[in-house]
This record gives structure tokens, C-alpha cells and sequence, in this order.
């Protein structure tokens, strides 16, 4: 979405420009009745919505598309769209983009007056900038991406419920065999369970940015996942790491080197971790320096 957003920014004046001209060349086909206004489909193939409201933006027809009318939406008030609007002609407002209740699509609404009504036209936002060439949808490889996606995140969200379905199985084993109770089965256990939670927050954010849209991909957020992940598995090398030195440390000391490279290859970790937040950090208060300098 922020993508989105940035792109029609980027050519706003340009895509306000072309609606508000095609509009009055095209004003033979304002009227409030419902069936002339629906010529504007053939004409704009971005235009996914239209509905007409009286002078108080009380609606007074359906919400008509393309393949129907939907009568429920008659009397609804929406006033609330005159705030989100800014005037782009005489007697022309447009919106920014914003998701429809209607559609559940983003979209930017065109605002017409008309002999004392209102006309309301919304274009979809996505179809628009691709329509203007500033964005490339193919929907079949958008369909087989989603459909990997999904089974990605399902597969990792089931791997990370095995592990830590592990966890439990194997310290309830260990339990019930108080002869085999041991120092490693309370630490295999918590391996298990750190790696289960960092699979399952990997398969998390993938789902909530590729399938389902709660969150959209950004670099901030990049790199909050990432390290999110490598948190994770830098406690799960910690604890590993802690284990093998008390074993070598019961068993055979002379064994000892091997738990200092597992550390060594933990503190490398940190240290790599740390250079990157403190780098990003950097890059992010340079980024707003030079936005606070615009």
C-alpha cells in the first residue's frame, strides 16, 4: 500500500489533471440518471464505484458497478467524504487514496456537483496506476505468488507448532524417566521452543505482508524482522552454547576449544547485529534530516 501511495504522489497533479479533463469532455454524461452514468464505465476503466447523493450528501441512488446495483445504500450519509476531498476544479474535489468501505479496495474518490447534486465517482487505485503505466500487474503471476505464499506460511507455521510440540514430547519423556533426567532436558526443550517462536513470527509477518495485507512491506520493518529472527536464534546458540559447556565441563574438559568457538561464533553474531541497527538507525535519522529539510 505505502508503494502504492508513493507512486500516486509522485504523479498526482498528472492523474488529477487527466480525471478532471476526461470528466468535462465527457459531461454530456452527467446526469442523476443512473443509466446515462454508467457510460463513464466504457470510458474509464479504473472506475470501479458510483453513487449519487442530494445537496446535503444524503445518497439518493444505489452504489452502482459495473455488473450491478446495490439498493442497500440508499439514505447512507456521506458527508464524511467532504473532509477528504480538496478541490481539483471549479466544480471538481478529488480525495487521496484511501481503502473503500464499499469494495475493500484502495481507491481515490472523485467529487462532481451537479444541478444541485453530487456525483461520486472511485477509481481503483491500483488499476488506475497501471492503467497510467507507473505500476506493472500481471494477475496471473500475482495469483501464483499469493498461492506461495500461503503454502509457505502454512508450512513454517506448522514446522514451528512440530517444535515446539517437540519441546513439550520430549521433556514429558525425559520426566517420566527419572533416571534419564539430565541438565540437557530441561535446555533441548527451550532450543526447541525458541526456535518454534521465531519460525512462527517469520511465518507470521510473511502471511500479514504477502497474503492477507495487515502490514506492508517497508524497510523499517525489514529490519525490525530481521532482527526479530536473529534474536531468536542468537538465545537459542546462547543456550546451546551454555549446554555444551556444561557437558564438556562434566565429561571431558580437554574438549573445552570447541564450546569457545561455539561463544566466539555467538559473539560474532551480536556484534554483527549491533553494527546493523546502529547503521540503520544512522540511515533512518539521515533520511529524516534531509525530509525535515525539504
Amino acid at each position: 500500500m505505502q508503494e502504492y501511495i508513493h507512486i500516486y504522489d509522485s504523479h498526482k497533479l498528472e492523474i488529477e489533471k487527466f480525471l478532471v479533463e476526461t470528466i468535462h469532455n465527457n459531461g454530456h454524461h452527467l446526469a442523476t440518471d443512473f443509466e446515462q452514468l454508467k457510460n463513464f464505465y466504457g470510458i474509464l476503466p479504473s472506475l470501479e464505484l458510483i453513487y449519487v447523493t442530494d445537496g446535503n450528501f444524503v445518497q439518493i441512488s444505489p452504489n452502482i458497478t459495473r455488473r450491478r446495483q446495490m439498493q442497500s445504500a440508499i439514505g447512507r450519509d456521506r458527508r464524511y467524504l467532504v473532509d477528504r476531498v480538496h478541490e481539483a476544479d471549479s466544480d471538481i474535489s478529488i480525495s487521496d487514496p484511501y481503502i473503500s468501505s464499499a469494495t475493500g479496495e484502495p481507491c481515490i474518490t472523485l467529487m462532481q456537483y451537479y444541478e444541485g447534486h453530487v456525483i461520486f465517482l472511485d477509481f481503483n487505485l491500483l488499476t488506475l496506476l497501471t492503467r497510467f503505466g507507473f505500476l506493472e500487474r500481471h494477475p496471473i503471476f500475482n495469483r501464483v505468488t499469493y498461492g506461495f505464499y500461503l503454502a509457505m506460511g502454512i508450512s513454517l507455521m506448522f514446522f514451528s507448532m512440530m517444535s515446539i510440540g517437540y519441546a513439550f514430547y520430549d521433556y514429558i519423556k525425559q520426566l517420566l524417566n527419572p533416571a534419564d533426567y539430565t541438565l540437557e532436558a530441561v535446555f533441548k526443550p527451550i532450543i526447541a521452543l525458541t526456535m518454534g517462536l521465531a519460525i512462527f513470527d517469520l511465518a507470521k509477518t510473511l502471511m500479514e505482508r504477502e497474503v492477507f495485507f495487515k502490514a506492508y512491506a517497508d524497510k523499517l520493518d525489514d529490519a525490525k524482522l530481521l532482527s526479530k529472527f536473529l534474536t531468536a536464534i542468537i538465545i537459542a546458540l546462547s543456550i546451546e552454547a551454555l549446554m555444551v559447556v556444561f557437558k564438556i565441563a562434566l565429561h571431558d574438559t580437554s574438549q573445552m576449544v570447541n564450546a569457545l568457538y561455539l561463544i566466539i561464533g555467538v559473539t560474532l553474531i551480536i556484534l554483527s547485529l549491533t553494527y546493523y541497527s546502529k547503521s540503520l538507525l544512522a540511515s533512518q535519522q539521515a533520511a529524516k534530516k534531509c525530509k525535515d529539510a525539504e
